[in-house]
């Protein structure tokens, strides 16, 4: 019960401050929360829930694509940049190659994850080989990935017809079809496969068990004879496989092409750090956390709709649920680094 209760204070602390700002919004706080839940996981045959799912997908698979690479000590923040490849190289084949639609899907698919992946490596090597910091490096290669792709799709490849920087459609032979009677394509059982896969590799294969090994210490690694550079390049190589994919099922499941900041606007890459801080990187909980983040913006939206209540406000609350969880943890991590310090009987 000692451990719950911290919990249990944060949880009232941040309902004490929705409430505070449900008033300054001079909204009914159980109208907004209806108009919350309805958004999220309501409308007609469940729509808004269809929605939900479809935005988690795109967010749990960013999630599972930092897990791996920070569980392995690989702080790589360029997911954004090898999601916008993926999804740029996945339109291209889509468009331009012939042949059957199902072929034509999987070797999008495949094109975008080898993109992604090899993104990804480009940082690895800059950080192996050259120097350069992962964090500043995979950061950094965002912005080519965004305005190569900008130009792109703005002029060579743009579709002049419709007015607006994107490629053309893909043959909706190739798109990825709908559940029965939903508006929510297949894409969704790619991230479930994937996440599925990423537990697994994580905690019972001997491959991830050497990956966690060179995250929780390099040194230790390089003396235990492991390949670290090795192994550093083959998670990073699927940590951009995962953010390529991402970028895939949005062409091919949401969007049919690739627009201008259709992959950058939503944030999918930086929510999907989020999800992954929030749980502590524990695998079995990297679903959960994107399912809720995906679950407070499509909610947001509903708010507005029904209750006048600012979608600017489910921000205001994510970030203070981020804040105050975040808190938690950094006042676990140091009462458990003071313990280790003084001893176990405090002295």
């Amino acid at each position: 019960m000692r451990e719950l209760t911290p919990w249990i204070w944060v949880l009232a602390w941040i309902l004490g401050i929705l409430f505070v700002l449900m008033l300054i919004a001079g909204a009914s706080f159980g109208g907004a929360l209806e108009g919350f839940l309805n958004g999220a996981f309501g409308g007609r045959r469940y729509a808004y829930l269809m929605t939900t799912l479809s935005r988690s997908a795109l967010i749990i698979g960013m999630a599972l694509s930092v897990m791996l690479s920070f569980r392995a000590g690989l702080f790589n923040i360029g997911g954004e940049g090898q999601l916008v490849i993926g999804g740029f190289t996945a339109a291209l084949v889509g468009i331009a190659m012939p042949g059957p639609p199902l072929l034509v899907t999987a070797a999008g698919i495949a094109a975008g994850m080898a993109a992604g992946a090899l993104w990804a490596m480009l940082a690895g090597v800059l950080y192996l080989y050259v120097g350069v910091p992962l964090l500043v490096g995979s950061l950094l290669l965002n912005y080519p990935a965004r305005y190569i792709t900008s130009y792109l799709v703005g002029h060579p490849f743009r579709d002049v017809q419709s007015g607006l920087p994107q490629t053309h459609l893909i043959d909706n032979a190739s798109w990825l079809p709908f559940f029965p009677g939903t508006r929510l394509d297949i894409g969704i059982l790619f991230i479930i496969a994937t996440a599925v896969i990423a537990i697994v590799y994580t905690s019972m294969t001997v491959h991830g068990y050497r990956t966690r090994m060179t995250g929780y210490s390099m040194p230790f690694a390089q003396a235990s004879g492991l390949p670290v550079r090795w192994l550093a390049l083959q998670t990073l190589a699927m940590s951009g496989a995962i953010a390529g994919l991402v970028g895939a099922i949005a062409v091919f499941g949401i969007h049919y092409r690739y627009a201008d900041g259709m992959l950058v606007q939503p944030l999918y890459a930086w929510t999907g750090i989020v999800a992954v801080l929030l749980v502590q990187m524990v695998p079995w909980a990297v679903p959960l956390s994107g399912f809720f983040f995906a679950a407070l913006q499509t909610g947001a939206a509903g708010m507005e709709r029904t209750a006048g209540v600012p979608k600017e406000l489910a921000i205001t609350m994510q970030a203070v649920i981020i804040l105050f969880v975040a808190s938690r943890f950094s006042n676990l991590t140091f009462e458990g680094t003071r313990t280790e310090t003084e001893g176990g009987d405090g002295t």
